[in-house]
């Protein structure tokens, strides 16, 4: 496979070159810390009860390091990882997996550090120094490339070490804390560091070898996290910050301060939906089923889907509907679909939920849990779906002294990673975000979801008949009587009214706007009229901003896209998923259709219709409460002079 024009290739050789550094590194060395305070690994759990923590055997090569393990400063990792299985003589495949991907992640980092000094010129200055005779007017730039260099260093060692060992990993987890031993003077130095802190923390976590695996992994992603907070303030770092590094062998990317994430599939246990299972929400569950078909289009080589690059993919959405209207049924509907569909064509496919329960009374921890379910569902290596169900207990209202702590850190993540100044929407995963009470959501958070889907539920007379037969299941013999089981619930006919009941706004706030548009400047049919629509809507809520605008024009776009792809497109991967990225552009370019006046217009109520909605319940929520409040106090004043007159 050729390497992209946009990246340079790190040859074997020039890794396989620092092998022996890195195993000389591995096998001992000295470190006293400068910034971290050594752990306690005195009460680390024994491996085996009984046995010793040492191996029984050790090795005569000679000028290994062989000082004692009770030296604070003495770092012995390849010790540290064999005694892990609770004192085997033996070597186990785990153990050699992690010695073998700690060895090639350091000399990958040693490999880096040697091509940013070749292009920086900090090669020659080392050279000045070592010769005494590096000119005083370049000591600052020499520091500043020192560090600079270290940081890459580090970087590429923690980056390859967790993309190294992604498929090794296993079920355990662990909370190793934040890195401290980051140094900056010199790379070898940074080296020493992080190693020194991870066999402390291979010490007191590995108690079992899917433990190990866990700890180096966890320390790894904590030591990227640190790296590249460091470097936002580092001088002459964008040589590598810019820089795309192939490793070919490994089928790795080290693309500056962007972690790597192998394109591994996580493995589904919910309980998938059909469909035909899924009665009422024809919007929503047309919405779902061509989204799940969008993703699909993904090019892998390229990195985008089609739909992406024409403006018509749904990047987030929300969901909003009462208790028991199907929010949860149509998750498992969409996520159903794109399981299939990446099976058939033999696409890794990671779901995640982000849940109440990765809200840490930690500062900082909920944080990253927000950050870390971004990551995951966004590897560009991946098909992704994520969800957070009940949003609106997940990220708290920013102002609101109700919500936690970590609560806002969820929201800013959220916020950051929808619609942020680094957001890249490539068209290989999209967010949905579910609610019972949207409008207890945080405004500008809301409005970062693109598309709107109303979960109603089953509405009419034949949804609830046909609800009734499908849940009741066959144990039955139970006549139908007069009804054609499923019809309502045919998707081209039953979507088709669903929008044309959008031609008009439902709620009484948007109609009262629309009616008086009207009447000043007649029929809506040009985009001068329908511009002062929506300047008349900003008028009476003013958080209906640009951003709105973009989102309604987004679901123009998919409504021009108004088309499922063909059911046999995702059966035989042949016939769309494993075409070209042109050819498959071209192919959805022959099906789009021209936007109208109509759908420009359903769109702008589709939308507004919701925010009039969530303002409405927010302001009947908050006079609720409001009344609540008076009610109480009235009481107390009452209590407190029937207290007083008995005195």
């Amino acid at each position: 496979m050729s390497i992209p024009a946009d990246q340079m290739e790190l040859r074997e050789e020039e890794i396989v070159a620092h092998y022996d550094a890195a195993v000389a590194m591995l096998q001992g060395l000295d470190h006293t810390p400068r910034v971290a305070a050594p752990k306690d690994v005195s009460d680390a759990p024994e491996r085996s009860p009984g046995i010793a923590r040492t191996r029984r055997f050790r090795s005569t090569t000679p000028g290994l390091v062989t000082r004692s393990t009770a030296r604070p400063e003495g770092v012995r990792l390849v010790e540290r990882i064999e005694a892990s299985d609770g004192g085997d003589a033996l070597v186990s495949p785990v153990q050699a997996t992690v010695l073998q991907s700690l060895r090639r992640s350091i000399a990958i980092g040693l490999a880096i550090g040697e091509a940013f000094s070749a292009q920086t010129g900090l090669g020659e200055l080392k050279r000045e120094n070592l010769e005494g005779r590096l000119p005083k007017a370049k000591s600052t730039e020499f520091s500043q490339l020192l560090e600079a260099e270290a940081l890459a260093v580090l970087y590429s060692f923690a980056n390859a070490i967790t993309f190294l060992l992604a498929s090794s990993a296993s079920e355990a987890t662990v909370e190793v804390g934040t890195v401290e031993e980051v140094l900056t003077d010199n790379a070898q130095l940074a080296l020493h560091g992080c190693l020194w802190e991870l066999d402390q923390d291979i010490a007191l976590f590995a108690e079992d070898e899917a433990r190990l695996v866990a700890t180096v992994l966890a320390f790894g992603e904590q030591l990227m996290e640190r790296v590249a907070l460091r470097a936002q303030s580092a001088e002459r770092i964008a040589p590598f910050a810019d820089a795309r590094y192939r490793v070919q062998a490994d089928d790795l990317t080290i693309a500056g301060f962007t972690p790597a994430r192998r394109g591994k599939g996580s493995t589904l246990t919910m309980s998938f939906k059909r469909p035909n299972q899924v009665v009422g929400n024809h919007i929503a569950k047309y919405q779902a089923m061509k989204l799940a078909k969008m993703v699909m289009a993904y090019d892998f080589e390229r990195k985008l889907n089609p739909f992406a690059e024409m403006g018509g993919f749904i990047f987030t959405f929300m969901g909003d509907g009462k208790p028991g209207t199907g929010k949860t049924t149509l998750i498992q509907m969409m996520a159903g679909l794109i399981d299939e569909y990446c099976k058939a064509a033999d696409y890794p496919f990671r779901y995640q939920n982000f849940s109440i329960d990765q809200i840490d009374s930690y500062q900082g921890k909920s944080g990253q849990n927000a950050k870390s379910f971004i990551n995951n569902v966004m590897d560009p290596n991946v098909i992704g779906f994520g969800t957070v169900d009940d949003i609106d207990q997940i990220a708290g209202k920013r102002g609101d002294r109700q919500s936690s702590a970590g609560q806002q850190e969820v929201t800013a993540v959220l916020m950051e990673a929808f619609s942020g100044a680094n957001t890249v929407v490539r068209g290989n995963c999209t967010f949905g975000m579910f609610s019972n009470y949207p409008e207890n959501v945080d405004d500008a958070l809301r409005q970062r979801a693109g598309a709107r889907f109303l979960v109603d539920g089953p509405k009419t007379r034949d949804d609830f008949i046909d609800i009734l037969h499908l849940l009741m299941g066959k144990n039955h013999d139970i006549p139908v009587g007069d009804h054609d089981l499923f019809a309502a619930q045919e998707i081209k006919t039953a979507v088709a009214a669903s929008f044309e009941g959008h031609g008009r706004p439902h709620e009484d706030g948007l109609l009262r706007v629309w009616e008086q548009v009207e009447k000043d400047i007649g029929r809506l049919d040009t985009v001068a009229k329908m511009g002062t629509y929506l300047k008349a809507i900003q008028k009476v809520d003013e958080r209906f901003t640009g951003r709105s605008i973009k989102n309604i024009t987004d679901a123009v776009k998919v409504r021009a896209m108004d088309f499922e792809l063909p059911d046999e497109w995702m059966q035989d991967p042949e016939l769309f998923l494993f075409k070209g990225y042109d050819e498959k552009l071209g192919m959805i370019r022959e099906m789009t259709q021209p936007i109208t006046v109509d759908m420009v217009l359903q769109e702008i109520n589709r939308y507004a219709d919701s925010e009039f909605r969530y303002a409405d319940k927010s302001d009947e929520a908050a006079i609720e409460n409001a009344v609540r409040d008076m009610g109480r106090m009235e009481e107390a004043r009452r209590r407190y002079s029937d207290g007083k007159t008995s005195k």
